[in-house]
């Protein structure tokens, strides 16, 4: 594995507690805005993925959080939702990704309008990997086909715009592909200010030490962000621990 990518990752069992591992933290993805009517998150589960369904995540249980089979090539699951296929997608490309979230923050059309790959211009920003790639198609990804295009577009690192749709992220916890959404949406807005700020002058993005730095401390750090947000939405110190 990449050095301070999955730091202290777990081994996933399928069962209760992660389903509502997935659920708790498709709450927390709505409570802090980063979704609308639309947004998912799924997590591994040995040969199979655990996904939230086809509706309002603020409400979501475990008890509606859908299996779904990873070698699947024919219809989805009765309820999942049709994009489940990027999930499917990104953990066939991305054998260490353990969890995904989709969403829609705001500054991600509009940084995925602006670039082709964003850099990380503050310390945090990092931990979404040494770039952030834009994958240039704008259509909803509703097929296998479709959904391998954009995970390819992401060999390495922990997050990946969506021209005109959006952002998907990784992590070793449903929690932490959550917080890593919610670091996406603050990354892409300090990236449009420096931008807007800097005129007909380049912004300034850290070096690649400086990337390596904060990254091997993301397996430390990136949890507590987690914790953080989790009250932050609402929902209450983690009973369980996450690694990093």
């Amino acid at each position: 594995m990449r050095p301070g990518v999955w730091e202290g990752e777990r081994g996933v069992i399928p069962g209760p507690g992660l389903r509502e591992e997935v659920a708790a933290a498709a709450r927390v993805l709505a409570g802090l805005g980063l979704v609308t009517a639309f947004g998912h998150v799924s997590a591994r589960a040995g040969a199979a993925m655990l996904i939230t369904p086809a509706a309002d995540l603020a409400g979501v249980t475990a008890a509606e959080v859908i299996e779904v089979p990873l070698a699947t090539e024919g219809p989805l699951p009765k309820g999942a939702p049709a994009e489940a296929w990027a999930h499917l997608a990104l953990y066939r490309v991305r054998p260490d990704a353990a969890a995904v979230a989709r969403a829609q923050p705001a500054g991600a059309f509009a940084a995925a309008a602006a670039v082709s790959v964003m850099v990380p211009l503050h310390g945090q920003a990092a931990w979404l990997g040494e770039s952030v790639p834009v994958h240039d198609e704008a259509a909803l990804l509703r097929s296998a086909d479709q959904a391998e295009r954009a995970a390819r577009c992401l060999p390495a690192g922990e997050a990946l715009l969506l021209r005109g749709n959006g952002a998907l992220t990784l992590g070793a916890a449903p929690g932490l592909a959550v917080t890593r959404m919610w670091l996406l949406a603050a990354a892409c807005d300090v990236y449009l200010k420096a931008l807007a700020a800097s005129g007909t002058n380049p912004v300034t993005p850290l070096s690649a030490a400086e990337i390596a730095s904060w990254r091997a401390a993301g397996g430390e750090l990136l949890p507590r962000l987690w914790q953080h947000l989790r009250r932050r939405a609402g929902a209450g110190p983690d009973p369980g621990e996450v690694q990093g």
